[in-house]
């Protein structure tokens, strides 16, 4: 039918059972349907979290190619996806397959005994902010596509990097003060970290009048630990150095990565004629928790005139607790820090952060202009798409009469990019920086206690035995510590088996999740505490729940 012959809005959609669910617009017909579904849909997520995520940690037992059979269907060999469904559905029939098909086979964030992953339970008003910024529909790049959305990222960038100790943005044309962008996550934080050390410092340190690449990448050294997260590693591969170029030093008795072994290293590698460019330390490292000496790091990479990057994915949080932010200290001297909000800010998936000394480091290296994004940062006349030599920032970002906007994609790797600040700012405003501290600090002192209950039985051991902040690694020692100095190699590799069995019947229990880390060559349970929900009663339960299915297995 043609559109000028349309009388009923929803004609266009007949096609469908549900046609107010797609024809929108007029609010008399669809806001009844769309609160009916919003309600159905809610009731659907609780009845997730209290009759699933509180009943097991991890959802019904069954392996990976169980779950896939199950999932998928068929008996063939090899189930596998089917093909896109040909004709509409209708919404209560999605939501029966999620409860019935999804939801029983999760791993469940919100059991106070799921200690796995840095996977916490999203705070309820993150949940909120998220479902607001998936229906208003922001495009967080170029600064029309999402206006306010632009502001609400910049002002919980500024929170974040005074949390951190960066001074605040300038005013001014030079584009000085610290500044950040949001991520998807660690990974993608360390990855621009990485290519900020290459392209700002390296071409600082041989005297480029251009980003460094090819054989420029040659015989260049980055320093880091052996308990750096994996994505330092990948992101120098993925930037085109050579595959000597991570020189990994060794980390002390305590997992951390001392000044004194960097620079004896720094040393030997200038005698033997290569360039050191950047050190890359942790503030919690996935392993242990540990936190490297940053400021031993800091001074030896200032003197040696390195690049300093902090991954503080898990442990910057820290710093939100008057108490514990000495636990990681002078962050502020690094040139870039990695901030993960979706672990220890308690945010849902996915939220991370890159924040910088100086916020032109990022315009610099990240600067493009297509002529299809005609708004500011640099005069476009004068650089058309591609990158751009000097850096010329011609505005400020206070939002000053004649300060050009805030286009994000300017500033990192993503193009379009979702709202991913609007759940932290409501967050942090409902809880305050106090509240978030206080759920912090509850995480610290589980962790704590579940270290001093290990130290006191015979039958398990931590290492290190003091957690650094809410991760702790243990085993649990079927013929007590008193034989473990004596086991043999065979006796070690059996017991690194227990381990992994007790992990599997835990899981099965359902009544704990625990991951696994090999530590010195050893096998060890690993519990990441940053469950807010979780208490010392549950630390006591899951210790004999251990014990006991150790007796089992």
């Amino acid at each position: 039918m043609p559109p000028d012959k349309v009388t009923d809005p929803l004609d266009r959609f007949a096609w469908h059972p549900e046609p107010e669910l797609i024809g929108i617009a007029d609010e008399a017909t669809s806001r009844p349907a769309l609160e009916r579904l919003g309600h159905h849909a809610w009731d659907a997520a609780l009845d997730y979290v209290y009759h699933e995520a509180f009943r097991r940690a991890m959802g019904e037992p069954a392996d990976y190619a169980g779950l896939r059979r199950a999932f998928f269907g068929g008996s063939g060999r090899a189930p596998g996806p089917s093909p896109a469904p040909l004709d509409p559905t209708r919404s209560d029939t999605l939501l029966a397959e999620f409860r019935d098909r999804l939801a029983p086979h999760q791993l469940n964030a919100y059991h106070p005994r799921t200690l796995s992953y840095f996977t916490p339970p999203p705070l309820a008003m993150s949940v909120i902010g998220e479902l607001l910024a998936q229906v208003l529909q922001q495009g967080i790049d170029v600064w029309h596509a999402g206006p306010s959305g632009a502001f609400v990222e910049e002002e919980v960038v500024r929170w974040l990097t005074d949390l951190v100790g960066f001074p605040p943005p300038s005013v001014g044309r030079e584009g000085g003060g610290s500044f950040g962008i949001l991520t998807s996550g660690g990974v993608m934080a360390n990855f621009m970290a990485m290519t900020l050390a290459r392209d700002i410092r390296l071409s600082e340190l041989r005297a480029l009048s251009r980003p460094p690449r090819g054989r420029d990448l040659e015989d260049v050294r980055i320093y880091t630990s052996d308990q750096a997260h994996f994505s330092i590693a990948r992101a120098i591969d993925e930037l085109g150095f050579p595959e000597a170029t991570l020189h990994v030093v060794v980390a002390d008795d305590d997992f951390r990565l001392r000044g004194a072994r960097v620079a004896a290293a720094i040393a030997a590698d200038r005698a033997a004629g290569l360039t050191p460019l950047a050190i890359s330390a942790v503030a919690g490292s996935t392993n242990t928790g540990s936190i490297d000496a940053i400021p031993e790091l800091a001074d030896v990479a200032e003197r040696e005139g390195l690049w300093f990057h902090v991954d503080a994915a898990y442990g910057g949080a820290a710093r939100l607790s008057a108490d514990l932010a000495g636990l990681v200290p002078d962050l502020h001297r690094a040139d870039s820090v990695t901030v993960d909000p979706h672990k220890w800010f308690f945010q849902a998936y996915d939220l991370g952060a890159l924040l910088v000394r100086r916020r032109r480091d990022l315009t610099d290296t990240f600067h493009r202009a297509p002529e299809y994004y005609r708004g500011g940062g640099r005069d476009d006349r004068a650089a058309p798409e591609g990158r751009h030599g000097a850096g010329d920032i011609t505005g400020d970002i206070t939002g000053d009469a004649g300060a050009n906007e805030l286009n994000f994609y300017q500033h990192g790797m993503e193009g379009t990019r979702r709202w991913r600040a609007l759940k932290l700012w409501m967050s942090w405003k409902h809880l305050g920086t106090s509240g978030l501290a206080r759920l912090v600090e509850s995480n610290v002192q589980i962790a704590r206690h579940l270290a001093r209950r290990i130290a006191e039985a015979d039958d398990f051991d931590a290492l290190p035995a003091d957690p650094p902040l809410s991760v702790v690694c243990f085993r649990h020692l079927p013929a007590g510590r008193g034989a473990r100095a004596a086991m043999s190699e065979a006796e070690l590799l059996e017991l690194d088996a227990h381990l992994d069995r007790l992990q599997r019947a835990l899981e099965a229990s359902g009544e704990g999740w625990l991951s696994t880390t090999v530590l010195r060559g050893r096998t060890y349970l690993r519990a990441g505490v940053l469950n807010y929900l979780t208490t010392e009663t549950d630390i006591d339960r899951l210790l004999e729940t251990l014990r006991q299915l150790a007796r089992e297995v």
